[in-house]
């Protein structure tokens, strides 16, 4: 096998192949990154790790065909530190040699006996664009769970409608909401699957702002979902289960809200925290022109800030995870936050703005006040 390539083109193919290989391989094999060259002068790139895999075509000079294993985060680092120029790869004596100008490597190739194939890429169910996607993805993702005992909260909850698609993340203090439009191949699809919320947010990020087509390799009995995006593929095994009936806690009707500006609500927040100690929550008093931020408690530290805001129902007292709040708002695009509610101890729904008052619905975050010390 032997090719060349040029040194931007492969450099930014073997970084993005490289991000599915896991940093601590549960065997050694999955360290691999497997290159094939063609005659027609196409040289792929795949990897992969136990439920997720990468796959690129990119062009190039292919003077000998073949395909090889060898490590890919150190290929990526080798080239990487590449000069700027065309970059040969040819296999000598079970080796890779790697010639970029006077720049010399040699890496010793991996056997692919135990390597299986990359999995097929499923049937395109339909197309959505890739910065919306990948802003609906980050937002869902910050209410999903961490805790690796609970496979059906650590993932995402994707809803398909036709040309809607809803994205839902729960860890059972907050829930997340995120609806869009998409164009699907078949206007009467309905499907509900779930994906590691990880997984789906470093897809999401990874494949940019171009049109991604999503695929599916079953509208019966689904287990393998695919993205690809300017000749950038990922397949993501879905994780088995049936994802609870979370939309019936938003509230139905509200008592009350409030208008706040988002970055100064931003900021209060994160000064607030200097002062919480652990589980401990931030204390919100909305009045009808002002909220009162307060934090801490006892004799170490306290902090009380005023913002403005605008309040449409009766003043109220809440408490929060400063950490939960914080979240929230940091991936709310609009100008201002609406916080709408019913009782300080009931579900409270916090959404995007704008200038002109309108509320953002594509969007939606619930929170579970916190019962501070003395409330009845």
């Amino acid at each position: 096998m032997k090719f060349q390539v040029e040194y931007d083109t492969f450099t930014e193919a073997v970084t993005w192949v490289a991000r599915t290989i896991p940093n601590r391989p549960a065997i050694p094999v999955l360290a691999g990154m497997k290159i094939t060259a063609k005659e027609e002068g196409v040289i792929t790139l795949g990897s992969r790790d136990s439920d997720i895999s990468s796959h690129i075509e990119i062009d190039g000079e292919v003077l000998d065909t073949g395909e090889i294993l060898v490590n890919g985060k150190l290929l990526a680092d080798i080239c990487r530190n590449l000069p700027n120029k065309a970059i040969t790869f040819s296999l000598e004596d079970n080796k890779l040699e790697i010639e970029c100008g006077t720049t010399r490597f040699s890496m010793k190739i991996m056997t692919m006996d135990d390597y299986s194939e990359l999995p097929e890429m499923p049937e395109i169910i339909g197309k959505v664009d890739g910065s919306i996607w990948e802003e609906a993805v980050s937002q869902v993702s910050i209410a999903a769970s961490h805790d690796d005992t609970l496979p059906m909260l650590v993932s995402i909850c994707i809803e398909i409608s036709g040309n809607q698609i809803s994205l839902l993340a729960t860890d059972r203090y907050r829930l997340a909401l995120r609806e869009l439009a998409w164009e699907a191949k078949e206007e009467n699809l309905e499907k509900r699957i779930l994906v590691r919320s990880a997984r789906l947010l470093e897809i999401a990020k990874s494949l940019g702002s171009s049109s991604v087509n999503i695929h599916l390799d079953s509208l019966e009995n689904p287990s393998l979902l695919g993205f690809s995006a300017a000749g950038k593929q990922n397949t993501v095994q879905l994780t088995d289960g049936e994802y609870p009936q979370v939309r019936s806690l938003f509230p139905t009707e509200v008592e009350g809200s409030a208008s706040v500006d988002r970055e100064e609500m931003l900021n209060a927040i994160k000064r607030s925290r200097l002062v919480v100690e652990k589980n401990s929550a931030v204390r919100l008093s909305l009045q009808p022109e002002e909220l009162v931020i307060e934090a801490g408690q006892g004799e170490v530290a306290q902090a009380s800030e005023v913002i403005g805001a605008k309040l449409a129902g009766e003043e109220i007292k809440l408490a929060f995870n400063p950490v939960f709040l914080q979240d929230a708002l940091s991936v709310i695009k609009e100008e201002n936050m609406h916080l709408s509610y019913t009782q300080a101890t009931k579900p409270v729904v916090i959404s995007g703005e704008n200038a002109k008052g309108e509320v953002n619905k594509d969007f939606s975050i619930l929170l579970m006040p916190i019962r501070t010390f003395g409330e009845n």
